[in-house]
């Protein structure tokens, strides 16, 4: 039996694979591949354009950086993931910011689809993923939007699957409460204005979940 570790290696029956590392221009290629999903994950943490460029400019450069230890054959979109959100953390910690969200398209973090009766709008979606706890609003952003199995949430959080599955339970209970409450922030002057690129973005990602 094996495991894949997001983190760049793969465990088989309790031995560790040899490591093999991609060449430069095959990192870089497969680095390019996933940089929308990257500022996807940035704004969906931090609610900051400027702030997920620059979270995803620092993980591109530690990346490059660590190109070495990462595996071929294993999940780049995961690894990179844990580089973004440990720098996110560390943000938080130092400066414990909290922005406004743009528009993004973050479709099923909900349990079940919303009713005819009852159309929820993305943005007002958006703007309930700001009152939920941090841990809740990134499993559901893991699961919910980027597709990611249990398992590879888990991974990138540093948690046991358990707590990631809890924390998905009790984001889409708080999720659908802050909606029916109408509890929500003021919508920004821009909702409902131009489309932001990540629009685009969200839609891959959401691309991906479906075909998982």
């Amino acid at each position: 039996m094996s495991r894949s570790d997001n983190r760049g290696g793969t465990e088989a029956d309790g031995e560790e694979k040899p490591h093999v590392a991609l060449s430069d221009p095959e990192f870089k290629e497969q680095l390019a591949q996933v940089i929308p999903h990257l500022r996807a994950f940035g704004r969906s943490l931090s609610g900051s354009r400027d702030l997920a460029d620059d979270l995803v400019q620092e993980t591109l450069l530690k990346a490059w950086a660590a190109r070495k230890r990462f595996q071929a054959g294993t999940n780049m979109r995961a690894w990179t993931f844990i580089i973004l959100r440990n720098l996110y953390l560390s943000q938080m910690r130092r400066a414990r910011f909290k922005g406004e969200w743009d528009d993004l398209v973050a479709d099923r973090l909900l349990a079940a689809p919303a009713s005819q009766d009852r159309h929820v709008e993305l943005s007002d979606m958006q703007r309930a993923l700001l009152h939920l706890p941090q841990p809740q609003r990134e499993a559901l952003i893991l699961v919910g939007a980027g597709g990611f199995a249990y398992e590879e949430a888990a991974e990138i959080c540093g948690v046991a699957v358990g707590t990631i599955k809890s924390r998905v339970a009790r984001g889409r209970v708080a999720l659908e409460g802050v909606l029916n409450d109408g509890d929500l922030s003021p919508r920004s002057e821009h909702d409902g204005g131009e489309k932001s690129a990540l629009d685009t973005i969200m839609g891959e990602v959401d691309d991906l979940s479906r075909d998982r």
